[in-house]
């Protein structure tokens, strides 16, 4: 249940308030010095804080308390009150986060007004971070190919714990969805998830988007690290965090605390990092770019996702999954898929990864026919030319060559084609070619096909042939 905190040295005022605030219908607590409030914060962070600035016999005063609870529950509006009101106590309560500032002896009906509006603030607050946990929670991982199961594998054994994962892998792979898996299975799944994409931000600007500032004018503006305060802060593509900054960041992780721009007082933050790259950092180091001990910081667990082309075997399941999505977030039709489209997807290059097949279908499902099946013929890369009339229609280089090497050369690349949409398994190949298992690993090694291991998952190129794994 949501709850008022009234803390005031005086019990006639707080009791008042109290009261007053009762009559309205809300949940009060009360508490007459710093120790009874803090105590009173560390059972259950309230919804609202009425608090005065000088609490007498107390450790702490009213702004040492609103910098506590702005630090360690920034979604808790404060409301400060005082008999010895000023216009430098109110901004400087101000500046460190307070929702308004109420003189003694206070009116009632403003009083309310300003209750009113914080408890509104408040509810909306902790409304947007429920449907922050449940967007994230929901960031669903997708698949069932060896590739997938491995990298959910190892995801699975970091969610429970608050150690530094460092996700490398081609762009459009998924690492902000691996990240928020992480988090979103984690402990910290109520807290923010924030996104540091250092590719976007000016490099002279960097320090103030992630630390904050305070200035004269505009008070105190926090940075996304303090935004991300008990959660997770994801940097996306770290390699582009200037060396500068890099340097900075490292003393953060060393003292998890840091300074704003322009500012004094130090903020201390409770954060899990995850970073995320598409480069290699060892190289980014060995020419100066990337600072090996912020490497060695963020580096505690690698975990490497897959390539769209190392898991092959999802693209139905991811097909079916966005067609879904993009049936219940913006009403397009849901529409299956002819068997030879969902062979073509399979088959085709994807050097955008996942992001790329997600665009695809959004795109086939915005300017297609709502009526039937997805054919080949309405996804990009596709050749109508092909054929005509039930003919196939040879392209120049091998119409140009002799039968037994024009056969040889379809062969290869058809068998590679089919060896890869299967994710390398043997059996399954066979059985869509329509060949029996042996015949077929004849044939692969007639024409120099051969399986690899790759990422997991099973590959095929040219080469001597390898039946190791194929099952």
């Amino acid at each position: 249940m949501s709850s008022i905190l009234i803390v005031d040295d005086e019990r006639d005022i707080r009791e008042l308030i109290g009261d007053i605030l009762k009559d309205e219908g809300y949940a009060i607590r009360l508490a007459g010095n710093s120790d009874d409030c803090m105590a009173e914060i560390a059972s259950e962070a309230p919804s609202l804080m009425i608090l005065d600035i000088w609490l007498k016999d107390s450790q702490m005063d009213g702004i040492d308390i609103l910098k506590t609870v702005k630090r360690d529950n920034p979604d808790v509006p404060v409301v400060i009150i005082s008999g010895h009101g000023n216009i430098e106590i109110a901004v400087a309560a101000i500046k460190q986060g307070a929702y308004d500032f109420i003189e003694k002896p206070f009116n009632i009906d403003q009083l309310m007004v300003v209750v009113s509006r914080a408890m509104e603030t408040s509810r909306l607050r902790r409304e947007n971070t429920d449907l922050r946990r449940r967007d994230v929670t929901s960031s669903e991982m997708i698949g069932s190919s060896t590739a997938y199961k491995t990298l959910k594998s190892h995801l699975d054994k970091v969610t429970k714990s608050n150690g530094r994962v460092m996700l490398s892998g081609p762009a459009g792979s998924g690492k902000e969805l691996a990240a928020r898996f992480i988090h979103g299975n984690s402990n910290r799944s109520a807290a923010p998830f924030v996104t540091v994409t250092s590719a976007t931000i000016e490099p002279d600007r960097m320090e103030e988007v992630l630390f904050g500032r305070e200035t004269p004018d505009r008070g105190l503006e926090k940075g996304l690290l303090e935004q991300a305060h008990g959660g997770v802060v994801y940097f996306d593509e770290v390699a582009e965090m200037p060396l500068g900054t890099q340097s900075k960041i490292l003393r953060v992780l060393v003292d998890q605390q840091f300074t704003r721009v322009g500012g004094v007082d130090k903020v201390r933050v409770d954060l899990r990092v995850i970073s995320s790259t598409t480069r290699d950092l060892r190289s980014e180091i060995a020419a100066g770019r990337f600072r090996q001990e912020l490497y060695d910081r963020l580096n505690v667990v690698p975990i490497s996702v897959p390539s769209l082309e190392d898991r092959r075997e999802d693209i139905p399941e991811l097909t079916a999954y966005f067609i879904d999505m993009f049936h219940r977030t913006q009403g397009l039709p849901v529409r299956s898929l002819t068997t030879e489209a969902e062979a073509m997807l399979q088959t085709m290059q994807w050097p955008g990864n996942v992001r790329q097949l997600r665009n695809v279908i959004e795109r086939v499902l915005i300017l297609g026919d709502a009526a039937g099946p997805v054919d080949v013929k309405e996804l990009p890369g596709h050749e109508p030319a092909g054929r005509e009339d039930g003919r196939l229609v040879l392209g120049g280089a091998l119409a140009t060559l002799p039968l037994r090497e024009a056969r040889e050369l379809f062969e290869k690349e058809y068998l590679l084609t089919q060896i890869n949409r299967f994710g390398g398994n043997i059996s399954r190949t066979a059985s869509f070619v329509g060949m029996e298992r042996s015949a077929l690993h004849r044939k692969l090694k007639s024409l120099g096909v051969v399986t690899t291991s790759k990422s997991g998952s099973r590959m095929a190129r040219l080469e001597d042939l390898d039946d190791e794994g194929d099952e």
